[in-house]
Parts: structure tokens; C-alpha cells; sequence
């Protein structure tokens, strides 16, 4: 009786862990599923602890606001740079610094290089970024005129900076990637339209861009984690979620009805080289009420919702900078 019903209990384990891991229709597998199946060391190489540990940092009063051309922000850039050269991340220029100016200050990007392992795949150019200024001081509430900017877009900094150090780490990409951090966003766009103009004289042959805004949150109520802007203009977010094998990206009406395409520094890279550009982001409207606040402190971001976003994100990114084809393109 015993052995019969260790039998009957094995068998219907099996059953369930079989069905519980068919793909839907559409060929992707439920996110949870994915969750509970994955042993992936990919899945958990990003920790919340060192997300945290960034924008503590960047939203911190001591940067005062991250305003391009502050101190503030000049810190900030320091922070960068020495991220990037603790994980031996190259500068793609004889600096880490792209120099320009912004409405007469003084400004800088912050670039760093991991070149392709494919000699003939290394001159296609992959770009993940995301802009590090903020607006500095904002309308005081309760005493605090400090606008940390920890969503918008300390956030997006964090996840860039930890994309490196797994690129740097694994030194797995047959297409080499530029991660980009731009100042001047909140001045309209101007860091990462400087990049962007240097990048395209320098004729360089752009495969895809990637840009991060405002991740700290998660999105309510989606079978995605976080949108994609500009979603039909390529392939790339389907093609992304056919990497991982579920659906991670998704459209939201709202980004689209509010032209958020358009509004980050994805836009700057779509206009000079015309080629698939766009962000990732998790703010849907309804999540998050500090947009350009003072109330946009590093304490009330979701760590472990970033952690997991960043971790999945990672395979999808690996796999586009390994594909033997160039399998993202524009639509028609």
C-alpha cells in the first residue's frame, strides 16, 4: 500500500510540474512559472543591496538635487565614474566624460565601453542608459525644498550601473555596448542629443538603444514588469520577451497617449540614427505621486521589485548582444 501510493503521489508531481511549465499559446511562459522553475545564476546576480546602495547615494540631500551644473551633480559623476572603474569598464573616449555645455554650464556625460568579443559583431553598438541630473531645489513642503530625484532617475542609474558590472563580469557580449549616463535630460533632452549627434559623426553603426527612466516602483495590475515606449515602432520588445520566453515587456495606452517615446533620452538616439530606441519603465500614472517633488526619496523605492526587474532584463539583453543576425529592426 505504501510503495502504490509513493507511486500515485510521484506521478501526479511530475503531472503538475510538466503542465505547470508549458508555454502558453503565444510560446511565453507565465512569469510565475518562470520564478518558480528558474535555478539561474543570471536571475539573481543583481541584488537589491547594491540598487539600494546607488541611489541612496544619488538622492541623498548631500547631492542637493543632482541639477546639471551643480555640485551636486559633479559628485554624482565622480560616483559613476569610479563605479565604472571598479568593475574595469573602459571609457569609450579618452575619458569617461562626454563635455558639453548646457545652456551655458558646464555639463558632462558619463560613458564606459565593454567591447564584443566578435570581430566582425563589435562594431555593431548596443547603448543602455539612463540621465543622472534631476531638477535640484523644488517647491518646499514640510520643510524640504531638496527634489532627490530617487525614481527620476537614480533608479535608472542604478540598473545601467549593475547592467555593467554583469557585462564586465561575464565578458559575454558579441556586440560591444556603450552604457551612457547623460546629464541636461531635465533641460530637454541635451546630454543625450550631444551623444547622440557625437556618435552619429563618428558614423558609428548604432544596433539598438535601450534607455531606463523610473523603475523604483512597480507597475499595478499588468501581466508585464514594466512598458516599453514607442512599442510598435520595432521589434524589439516582442523580440526581447522571446529571448527570456514570457512576456517581461509590455505597451501601456498611457505612455502611448502621453507620447512618453518622445519626452526621454531614447528619443535623441531614434531621431540621428533612426534606428529601434526606447525606454523601459515601470511609472504607470497611478503608482507613484512625487513626479518632480521633493517627495521623490530613495526610501520609498521597491528594491527587491528593481532587483528582480534588472536580473530579468539581463538575459534578454545578453541574448540580443549575441545573436549572429541582426534580429531588431524597425517596423515598416
Amino acid at each position: 500500500m505504501k510503495n502504490s501510493l509513493l507511486i500515485t503521489l510521484l506521478l501526479i508531481s511530475v503531472s503538475c510540474k510538466s503542465k505547470l511549465q508549458e508555454p502558453s499559446e503565444s510560446g511565453e511562459k507565465d512569469l510565475a512559472v518562470v520564478e518558480q522553475s528558474s535555478t539561474s545564476e543570471t536571475l539573481s546576480f543583481v541584488t537589491s543591496a547594491e540598487l539600494k546602495e546607488t541611489v541612496y547615494y544619488l538622492a541623498s540631500d548631500d547631492l542637493q538635487g543632482r541639477a546639471t551644473g551643480s555640485e551636486g551633480i559633479e559628485k554624482a559623476a565622480v560616483y559613476i565614474e569610479n563605479a565604472f572603474k571598479s568593475y574595469n569598464v573602459k571609457p569609450y573616449f579618452e575619458s569617461y566624460r562626454d563635455a558639453y555645455k548646457a545652456k551655458g554650464l558646464d555639463a558632462y556625460n558619463v560613458v564606459g565601453y565593454i567591447e564584443g568579443s566578435d570581430p566582425v559583431l563589435k562594431d555593431e553598438l548596443i547603448i543602455l542608459g539612463a540621465h543622472y541630473d534631476h531638477i535640484g531645489i523644488g517647491k518646499v513642503v514640510d520643510g524640504d525644498s531638496i527634489a532627490n530625484g530617487a525614481n527620476d532617475d537614480a533608479t535608472g542609474v542604478a540598473a545601467v550601473l549593475a547592467m555593467a558590472r554583469y557585462f564586465a563580469t561575464k565578458k559575454n557580449n558579441k556586440r560591444s555596448i556603450l552604457f551612457t549616463l547623460y546629464s541636461g535630460e531635465e533641460m530637454g533632452l541635451l546630454g543625450s542629443q550631444h551623444l547622440a549627434a557625437r556618435l552619429k559623426e563618428a558614423d558609428v553603426n548604432l544596433y539598438s538603444m535601450i534607455n531606463f527612466e523610473m523603475i523604483g516602483i512597480p507597475i499595478v495590475d499588468k501581466d508585464y514588469l514594466a512598458y516599453f515606449t514607442g512599442y510598435d515602432l520595432s521589434n524589439m520588445a516582442p523580440k526581447l520577451n522571446a529571448y527570456v520566453g514570457y512576456k517581461l515587456l509590455g505597451l501601456l495606452p498611457k505612455a502611448k497617449e502621453f507620447q512618453l517615446f518622445y519626452r526621454s533620452d531614447n528619443y535623441s538616439f531614434f531621431k540621428a540614427f533612426n534606428k529601434p530606441a526606447h525606454a523601459i519603465s515601470t511609472f504607470d500614472f497611478t503608482n507613484f505621486d512625487h513626479y518632480h517633488k521633493v517627495g521623490d526619496e530613495a526610501d520609498k523605492m521597491d528594491y527587491e521589485f528593481m532587483a528582480k526587474l534588472v536580473n530579468r532584463l539581463i538575459p534578454a539583453l545578453e541574448t540580443m548582444s549575441n545573436t549572429t543576425t541582426p534580429e531588431i529592426k524597425m517596423n515598416e
